[in-house]
């Protein structure tokens, strides 16, 4: 039988050792009157069914309290997570996060380098059995433990908690050259307020005799060797590349990019200092503004002669790639860094969210989101360079060379520049670039400031504002290699190596320890307890087996295949290689310290060691009313 916990009896017989909050917890004794069933086949009632008898996490049947007490006989009020103002606010700060620059520039690339139209086949089965599952158990996780990427694991299996550092340095790595980008996109908005944008003439300082401008109004021939006013721009105004030999003589610091990237941190921090709360209203404005433009420029990009050019070269399938193993790993390489698991980011903004949200139905609506936009985003760009091959008369392949940022900076600059009202379009386009990589800024730092904030709340829970600043300028301070003259190549190396392969080890490591050490079974029971339903056969088989053998088949690929880097004239010398994998070494080298950590500081017989160091070492805090009971 039951009773409340608030009846005269409770509050006295805390004295007596009966049930009573300890640290915002309901913790059961042995003595207790509270009779506990049980059930695991019932959800949770809502949060207003106060006092009346209900099921909880571990299969147990208890009786809501609205008031729990101490051990001492003492009321005491529970603190509660900071939780997002709205479900909105959740949905546009996921989709601006999986939203970024490269679903602007590197799925059109990708698509029409593989095979147009047939790419989209092995794109869509990769996101159904790869991409979709991993995004969902990592909402999922976060949404249950309400723990950053770091303490997720105490309540997991503790000794992957290297994941969790991992998680943090390499968002440390992306921190430092994803915002520089920024800073280039930054500096051609403060650029194009003029009523003749600067790289649309070679009569400017830093253009060469081999500057052509095949826009002019006189007949000019393009050559092998003609360089367009837009890339001379780009290279020898805000890269200034020229004055680099390549990585291995940087050059100096160039102060109008430091100065940018000054601008963009500063924005960064007072847009995310406070918590979600502010940053989820600030994502209103940084995740719906670039459709607002993409729509703008999708109508305008229609409306160019040989637009139609760009959309064929686009879509038109070539279905003998499919039997390519590279177009396949581009593929699944694609959906997964465009969906982004394994940042940490969606476990701290799931743990944000209220325990019974429906991160089922969000995890299919912001991913089916993001996937839409980056196959609009190719018609953006396609119409525009159907447009540039019209006019420099050549085939859209010979246009459509550029790849990564050069897309965007030159090739997609020069189109703007030499349209009607080309100023209008150059500052809407570049405040585009700016939105859309704002609020991936704020979801990777999220993911650290959650990870420590919870690992050390006693340290930082109340100097939130404090470690914010600290963060940024370590963030600020690391990004200085990239703002020298040869900054572009330190971009393209950490681009590829420092977390590309490191991200893929960390996920699939994280899919192992979830479906394979904390169980299937206990996972998808968690997610019973959130969602009131338990998930089907599919997700099972995807987490088991599907995703992991998807992540480990792109790691390998990668592995056995590193790139070649490129950029501009510069072919990256074999060391260089040798620097990226260590780099990328740096982060994963945490998870195999510290098992070994773990395992040394834990006592007992080897086996023992090793049974304790994968058994969750400390229970789930389950929303139950107002207070919280512990998931046993």
């Amino acid at each position: 039988e039951t009773e409340p916990l608030t009846s005269k009896k409770d509050v006295s017989d805390c004295n007596k050792g009966d049930d009573c909050k300890e640290n915002g917890l309901l913790v059961r004794n042995p003595k207790s009157a509270l009779r506990l069933v049980e059930d695991g086949n019932k959800v949770h009632p809502s949060q207003g069914d106060k006092g009346e008898a209900a099921q909880i996490s571990n299969g147990y049947s208890g009786v809501q309290s609205s008031v729990p007490c101490n051990g001492m006989g003492e009321l005491m009020e529970l603190e509660d997570r900071e939780t997002w103002s709205k479900k909105i606010d959740f949905l546009l700060s996921v989709i601006g996060y999986a939203v970024d620059l490269g679903n602007v520039w590197r799925f059109p690339y990708i698509c029409y380098q593989n095979g147009g139209g047939a790419f989209l086949i092995p794109y869509t089965i990769m996101a159904i059995f790869g991409g979709i599952p991993l995004f969902y158990m990592e909402l999922a996780l976060g949404q249950y433990h309400r723990n950053g990427c770091i303490s997720i694991w105490r309540k997991i299996c503790p000794i992957f908690k290297g994941i969790g550092f991992a998680i943090c340095i390499i968002d440390l790595y992306v921190a430092s050259y994803y915002n520089t980008i920024m800073a280039w996109a930054f500096y051609y908005l403060v650029s194009s307020f003029t009523a003749e944008l600067p790289w649309t003439s070679c009569t400017n300082a830093w253009n060469t005799d081999n500057c052509t401008n095949y826009f002019s109004k006189d007949n000019v021939s393009w050559s092998p060797h003609s360089i367009s006013p837009a890339e001379e721009f780009y290279t020898r105004q805000v890269l200034q590349v020229h004055r680099s030999n390549g990585l291995d003589d940087l050059g100096g610091i160039s102060w109008q990019l430091t100065l940018c990237l000054l601008l963009i941190f500063t924005i960064v921090y007072f847009s995310i200092w406070k918590g979600v709360k502010t940053s989820g209203k600030v994502v209103w404005v940084t995740a719906t503004f670039p459709y607002i433009i993409l729509f703008i420029l999708l109508v305008r990009g229609a409306t160019l002669p040989g637009a139609w050019r760009g959309v064929v070269y686009y879509l038109k399938p070539d279905w003998q790639k499919l039997l390519a193993t590279e177009v396949w790993v581009d593929a699944a390489a694609q959906i997964f860094f465009s969906l982004g698991p394994g940042f940490g980011v969606l476990l701290a903004y799931a743990s944000y969210n209220k325990f019974h949200n429906n991160c089922y139905q969000d995890a299919l609506v912001t991913s089916t989101v993001n996937c839409a936009t980056s196959f609009v985003s190719g018609f953006v760009i396609f119409t525009v360079l159907g447009y540039m091959a019209e006019m420099r008369n050549e085939d859209v392949s010979e246009v459509a060379k550029d790849t990564g940022p050069s897309l965007l900076f030159i090739t997609y600059a020069e189109a703007i520049a030499n349209m009607p009202a080309s100023t209008f379009f150059a500052i809407i386009f570049f405040l585009m670039l700016l939105t859309l990589g704002l609020d991936s800024t704020f979801a990777g730092l999220e993911g650290v400031i959650t990870a420590v904030l919870d690992e050390f709340p006693h340290v930082w829970s109340k100097r939130r504002e404090l470690f914010v600043l600290g963060l940024i300028i370590i963030c600020f301070l690391g990004s200085l290699a990239t703002l020298t003259f040869g900054g572009a190549y330190v971009v393209k190396l950490f681009e590829e190596y420092a977390t590309g392969p490191a991200v893929l080890t960390v996920v699939f490591l994280e899919a192992v320890a979830v479906a394979w050490f904390y169980g299937i079974n206990q996972f998808c029971n968690d997610v019973k307890e959130m969602l009131g339903f338990t998930p089907g056969w599919y997700w099972r088989i995807c987490w088991v087996a599907i995703s992991p053998i998807f992540l480990l088949f792109v790691t390998c690929s990668f592995l056995s295949n590193p790139p070649e880097l490129r950029l501009f004239d510069y072919n990256y010398p074999y060391w260089t290689t040798v620097v990226g994998y260590c780099i990328g070494t740096s982060s994963i080298i945490c998870i195999p310290i510290y098992m070994v950590y773990r395992l040394i500081i834990t006592p007992g017989t080897l086996k023992e060691r090793i049974l304790k160091s994968i058994t969750p070492e400390t229970a789930t805090e389950i929303p139950f009313g107002d207070i919280r009971m512990n998931a046993v």
